[in-house]
């Protein structure tokens, strides 16, 4: 469904079920949903097809936002799973794990994200308790999606299994600008205060400060051109219907949620040299599990 999402349903004789999401796939709209990484807000609606509004809220900060190209892949999947969900809570299953790899982990944040938001808005049932397990998940969102997600998961309820040779957890690129601070910060008035200078002290600030805010400023606006408008030409071509929010002025991407680090060591190393033409020689599950057996917990 979607840009090639798939879901799997599994359930034990205890009571609890997994909710397991499928990674990026060899097809191009699927990789095109990686690439579409312009933000929206955490906050808002997205129209997937003509009879269906994704509506969601995956966090209350009015600076949070997220990838936009998993957040569609989010909103179908949703579609799915919720009737399943809420059949498997009338039957008295209310533990559910979210797990995910790769694009999986990535959309496993933001349907994490909007289940919690959906107990609060009181539209799901608030005794449900969802744990995720995402691995070689990339960066699903801004600082404020992050510290949303994180104060709501906190003490254990969401994890990322991240190896630490592998490239994808350190996706999207990040660019952050003085936008992407709180609210209350220094820079908010470095203009007036400058102006307030006398000369050439003024004039020297001022080439100075504009030195240091236009790069990261361009670069923001180049790589919402590139991965977002003009991307999103190409998504239309697989989504017909699509209409996205405006994006959100931000391409700060940050990790998110507790990080779990397999940290590779010399015979890690010997069996999974780092390669320029095998991209994904630390990504797939052999070298995770490599590493997991080689984790010591006291």
């Amino acid at each position: 469904m979607g840009l090639d999402n798939l879901w799997d349903l599994w359930t034990s004789d205890d009571g609890r079920a997994v909710i397991s999401l499928r990674g990026t796939t060899a097809k191009p709209e699927s990789w095109l949903e990686n690439v579409y990484a312009a933000m929206v807000p955490a906050r808002g609606k997205m129209v997937l097809e003509s009879n269906y509004t994704f509506e969601y809220d995956l966090s209350d900060h009015p600076q949070a936002a997220v990838h936009v190209g998993w957040l569609i892949g989010t909103g179908f999947l949703v579609r799915d799973i919720k009737p399943k969900l809420d059949s498997l809570v009338q039957s008295g299953i209310k533990n559910f794990y979210l797990v995910g790899h790769s694009q999986g982990g990535a959309i496993t944040y933001l349907l994490n994200a909007y289940f919690m938001g959906q107990q609060k808005l009181g539209k799901l049932n608030s005794e449900i308790r969802f744990k995720t397990y995402c691995s070689a998940a990339p960066k699903p969102g801004n600082l404020f999606f992050a510290y949303s997600y994180e104060a709501q998961t906190q003490f254990g309820w969401a994890f990322n299994v991240i190896n630490a040779a592998d490239w994808v957890p350190q996706v999207p690129i990040s660019i952050q600008t003085i936008d992407d601070f709180s609210s209350t910060n220094p820079f908010k008035g470095a203009k007036k205060a400058i102006k307030k200078q006398k000369f050439p002290t003024r004039t020297a600030m001022k080439h100075v400060y504009k030195k240091l805010d236009k790069p990261t400023r361009k670069a923001r606006k180049n790589y919402q051109t590139y991965l977002g408008k003009m991307t999103s030409k190409l998504i239309l071509k697989q989504v017909k219907e699509l209409k996205v929010p405006t994006y959100f002025e931000s391409n700060h991407y940050v990790r998110t949620g507790t990080t779990i680090t397999l940290y590779p060591d010399q015979n890690y190393n010997e069996q999974f040299p780092e390669s320029e033409t095998e991209i994904f020689q630390h990504h797939f599950h052999k070298p995770y599990l490599l590493l997991l057996d080689q984790l010591k917990i006291d």
